[in-house]
C-alpha cells in the first residue's frame, strides 16, 4: 500500500489558463456556534458556514479539507470572537492573500405581547460576514420580519387598509460593539408594527390599531431605518433592503439603500 505522501496532489499542479479565481472553498458547513446575547451573555445556536479563499491563476485547485480542518481546530463550538483567527489560519494554511468567512444562524429573542405580556421566543436570521486581506473587515447581517400598512390604501379607502409582511435585511459595519438585539429593535421601531410570537385578542387589537396609525411604504422603511442607523455613532456603514410580500398585488414591493 502506498504511503499517503506518495499520492499525487492534483490541486497543487499548475494551471495554464492564467485565470485567477476570486473565491473558492466550501459552503453549507453546519457547525455549533455561540454568539453574544444581551440578556443571557451567550446564546448557543447552529452556524451555516461558507469559507473561501482567493486562488492564484497558477494553481489548479484549492485543498477543500483544509477549510474543515481549520474550522474544527476551534473546538466543538465556535465563538464569533474566533473569526479573525480562523481567517488568518486559512490564509496561512492555504497560502492565500484573501480569506472570507460567512456564517448565518438563527438568533432568538424573548418578546412579550404588548398588552397581556405573554412571552414567546422570536427567531431572526442573523450572521457575520468576515474578510481578511492584510486587515480584518467584519459586518453584521440581520433579517427582520415586520408588519407594514399601505399609506395609499389607508388614504383612499373609506375604511380599512391593506397590510402585509415585510422583510428588512441589513448589513452593518460598526466601529464598536453593537448588540444584535439593538439592530433588531432599530428596525422594528421603524415599521408599522413589529411581529410577536404570542398574541391574545387584546394584543391583536393593539397591533392592528398601531399598524393603522403608522403606515409605511418600503421607501418609508428604508428611510426610517437609515435615520436610526445614522443616529447611532457606532454604525459607520450599512446596506438596507426592504421587501414587502404584498397582500393585494401579484408582485412584491422593494427598496434598497447603501451608505456611504
Amino acid at each position: 500500500m502506498s504511503d499517503r505522501t506518495d499520492l499525487p496532489d492534483i490541486q497543487k499542479t499548475a494551471d495554464t489558463r492564467s485565470i485567477p479565481i476570486d473565491k473558492v472553498g466550501v459552503r453549507g458547513v453546519k457547525h455549533p456556534i455561540s454568539v453574544l446575547d444581551r440578556c443571557d451573555e451567550q446564546q448557543h445556536t447552529i452556524g451555516d458556514f461558507t469559507l473561501t479563499v482567493d486562488l492564484p491563476s497558477e494553481f489548479k485547485g484549492t485543498h477543500m479539507s483544509r477549510f474543515l480542518e481549520v474550522l474544527n481546530d476551534h473546538e466543538k463550538e465556535i465563538s464569533v470572537h474566533a473569526l479573525p483567527a480562523i481567517l488568518e489560519e486559512l490564509s496561512a494554511k492555504l497560502h492565500a492573500e484573501k480569506t472570507h468567512v460567512v456564517v448565518r444562524f438563527p438568533f432568538f429573542m424573548e418578546k412579550k405581547a404588548p398588552v397581556t405580556g405573554k412571552a414567546g421566543m422570536m427567531p431572526y436570521d442573523c450572521g457575520f460576514d468576515a474578510e481578511y486581506n492584510g486587515g480584518h473587515d467584519l459586518r453584521l447581517f440581520v433579517k427582520v420580519p415586520v408588519t407594514t400598512l399601505c399609506p395609499c390604501s389607508k388614504e383612499i379607502s373609506s375604511y380599512g387598509a391593506h397590510n402585509q409582511r415585510g422583510w428588512v435585511t441589513v448589513m452593518v459595519k460598526t466601529s464598536d460593539h453593537v448588540w444584535l438585539e439593538e439592530i433588531i429593535e432599530m428596525i422594528e421601531g421603524a415599521a408599522s408594527c413589529s411581529l410577536y410570537p404570542v398574541l391574545k385578542r387584546p394584543d391583536e387589537k393593539w397591533v392592528t390599531e398601531t399598524a393603522y396609525e403608522n403606515p409605511r411604504f418600503v421607501e418609508d422603511m428604508v428611510r426610517e431605518v437609515t435615520l436610526a442607523f445614522e443616529a447611532d455613532g457606532r454604525i459607520t456603514e450599512f446596506e438596507i433592503e426592504v421587501e414587502n410580500e404584498e397582500s393585494i398585488h401579484a408582485h412584491n414591493a422593494y427598496a434598497y439603500l447603501k451608505r456611504p
